[in-house]
């Protein structure tokens, strides 16, 4: 597969998810009560959002991939170890299960802090600090929208708390 075709592949697919969700999941299974004053606090506008962000991601892959050249050169060369990757099948494995034991003992904030960046770090990101001010900023920045302005309760850890 060339990356052009790829590309057109995801952004189809993400369009069609999202009309998916947009025309039949979010109505069918989705309830919201009719007396909600605040739009933002309603179960139907977080995804109607993500449903309509899903489909801009689409149509832009797809504006990238009718863009892109048309080669023939496959994405990823085949390699015939493949040991790397198990060993990160099971290092991804290990993140996950730590996860587990470590949101009753830390809270979630705290622990998707560590598991962003222990995932950024364990595929090789090419932007180390985008992804260290990224898995700090992104929990603390929900943690405060979703504690303190649509008053929902974050889980927190038995050894720190957050305000």
């Amino acid at each position: 597969m060339t990356n052009r075709t790829i590309q057109l592949q995801l952004g189809i697919g993400a369009c069609v998810a999202a009309l998916f969700l947009i025309f039949h999941a979010i109505p069918t299974w989705v309830s919201a009560p009719s007396n909600i004053s605040n739009i933002i606090l309603s179960p139907l506008f977080w995804p109607y959002t993500l449903a309509g962000v899903t489909i801009l991601a689409g149509l832009g892959l797809i504006a990238a991939g009718l863009r892109a050249p048309s080669d023939d050169a496959p994405v990823n060369t085949p390699v015939d170890d493949t040991t790397a990757a198990w060993v990160r099948l099971a290092s991804m494995a290990a993140i996950m299960t730590a996860t587990m034991f470590l949101l009753p003992r830390l809270g979630m904030v705290w622990t998707s802090m560590l598991v962003f960046a222990a995932t950024a770090f364990l595929f090789k990101t090419r932007h180390p600090l985008t992804a260290m001010i990224c898995a700090v900023a992104v929990p603390l920045v929900l943690y405060a929208f979703f504690a303190h302005v649509a008053g929902v309760a974050i889980p927190q850890g038995h050894f720190v708390r957050l305000p």
